[in-house]
């Protein structure tokens, strides 16, 4: 199973302030090298502040509408993610249990896959998910 895993944007990541966090980095440098040693980590990224952001609302009528970052408060948003290949949500949680965040707050949600669709919709259209999926690489 796959499992999206999103690390929260702090006051620090949303100035952009990386300064005095060399220490930091260079943990989440090896944890990052351990994920991808061990086949879990398939992709990882951290983001910008919300302040290069945008945010695009739709309307009952499917109208959009854009709106300017900043955004609400930094807890509330996401500052970076990894993709992970697991055998289970337990799997996934020990290894968050070891990365090294401090004062840090980490969401683990697991990646729809086709086979969630089943007896849901239709055969055809599950079809057409997964071969989206194969053009793309992804797993299904």
């Amino acid at each position: 199973m796959r499992v999206m895993v999103l690390v929260k944007a702090n006051e620090d990541s949303e100035r952009g302030d990386y300064s005095g966090h060399e220490e930091e980095f260079a943990a989440m440098g090896k944890y990052n090298e351990e994920l991808l040693k061990s086949g879990i980590m398939l992709a990882g990224e951290g983001l910008t502040p919300s302040s290069d952001g945008k945010r695009v609302a739709f309307g009952e009528d499917g109208a959009a509408r854009v709106i300017d970052g900043p955004f609400a408060e930094a807890k509330e948003l996401v500052g970076g993610f990894w993709i992970w290949q697991v055998s289970s949500m337990d799997e996934a949680v020990e290894w968050l249990k070891r990365a090294p965040f401090k004062g840090a707050s980490v969401e683990l949600r697991r990646v729809v896959e086709p086979a969630d669709f089943e007896g849901k919709i239709s055969r055809d259209l599950i079809d057409a998910e997964q071969r989206l999926r194969d053009q793309t690489g992804q797993q299904g």
